[in-house]
């Protein structure tokens, strides 16, 4: 009797602790998931955001995979993203202290393996060379995947998630999830590059049309549950290296004023959508007046080559794009620029802080870090 009581309060002597160290994790995890729930952000745009669903396009040129993209990675290899590290989602993600919302294309991929997928974690649907417009006549669909298929595959997505989890518990997690849209600088790009289109079209009709058929998709994605918006205007991509060749060394004018164009369109479109749907909130980051500050005072954000890419050929390293003979600057934080059209790891890292943070100059009406709250 001695002995078996022996043995109990020896087993008591561990169990006891570890009941506590169980009871108390698990009201930490309860705690911490209440102060900050988990968030799933679904991410739907073009190369700046791309996380490698290109990859999985096996027609597609428009591919991160050749040195020396990743060069800054973790694994210092090509991933799919066209930067020589990280790239927009992944900052996002970090700020929000989550994983980086896996491709699209590399789920389905598992899924179809009969492998344990989980789209509720978050899902990226951006593609590298993608538009708001579905364009057919360069084989897109092989290329890219414009945003209308992205938005094609998150109901996909939707309706697999239908079957998975009730549905007031899936419309409360699609609710608080971030949709996270960074798409339109190559529609501008292909209107530019286009007699045929700009024989067709004005500007202005354009970038009204490039507002008003982005408002179908969300739309689209407002009927399929989301209700959270993180919205990024275009950039002043006249400014950047392969468009500075179009006037010398200095930025293509042009293509800045509609970008500045079209960010209005789109303002006005959101605001209005806004006043339509109560329900939905929404953060808009000027992504052009962030990028304007960068190459206004550089030096004030650490950088000191504003015009020519990091990774490339030819005169301001962008006649011809990065490639495994192109010569890569040693001095990558200091550039502006990657590769002809992409920004470097470290001024992405600065624009993400603008737009999760602030200030107003750059967000409006609330900033991302509001609207995850909200």
């Amino acid at each position: 009797m001695g002995k078996s009581s022996s043995v109990i309060e020896l087993w008591s002597f561990f169990l006891f602790p570890c009941f506590f160290f169980i009871i108390f994790n698990s009201l930490g995890l309860l705690e911490a998931q209440n102060d900050a729930p988990h968030l799933a952000v679904y991410v739907f745009g073009d190369s700046l955001v791309d996380v490698g669903n290109n990859n999985y396009l096996g027609l597609s040129v428009e591919r991160a995979v050749l040195p020396h993209y990743g060069i800054d990675y973790p694994t210092k290899k090509p991933n799919g993203r066209f930067s020589n590290g990280k790239n927009a989602a992944d900052f996002i993600a970090e700020k929000l202290g989550v994983p980086t919302s896996p491709p699209y294309l590399s789920l389905v991929s598992k899924f179809n393996n009969k492998k344990n997928v989980s789209f509720l974690d978050g899902v990226s649907f951006a593609s590298g060379g993608a538009g708001i417009f579905t364009d057919k006549t360069d084989l897109s669909s092989r290329q890219n995947i414009p945003l209308p298929n992205q938005v094609d595959y998150y109901i996909k997505v939707y309706g697999e998630l239908t079957q998975q989890i009730e549905a007031p518990a899936l419309q409360t997690h699609l609710s608080k999830s971030i949709f996270f849209l960074v798409i339109g600088s190559n529609d501008l790009f292909g209107y530019f590059n286009s007699k045929d289109l700009q024989n067709k079209t004005t500007p202005q009709q354009y970038v009204e049309s490039m507002a008003s058929s982005l408002k179908v998709q969300l739309q689209r994605l407002y009927d399929h549950g989301a209700r959270k918006f993180e919205m990024a205007g275009i950039g002043a991509i006249g400014c950047c290296p392969s468009n500075r060749l179009k006037n010398k060394t200095e930025c293509f004018l042009e293509a800045n004023y509609w970008a500045v164009k079209y960010n209005e369109v789109l303002k006005t479109m959101l605001k209005n959508w806004q006043w339509e749907k109560k329900d939905i909130t929404y953060s808009y980051f000027d992504t052009y007046t962030a990028m304007q500050d960068l190459f206004q005072t550089p030096t004030s954000y650490g950088f000191t080559e504003i015009k020519s890419a990091c990774c490339g050929i030819g005169k301001l390293n962008a006649e011809l794009p990065c490639l495994p003979i192109s010569v890569v600057c040693s001095n990558r934080q200091d550039h502006v620029f990657w590769d002809p059209v992409h920004p470097t790891e470290a001024a992405t890292r600065i624009i993400v802080d603008r737009l999760f943070n602030g200030p107003s100059r750059y967000t409006s009406p609330i900033t991302m870090r509001q609207l995850v709250a909200a």
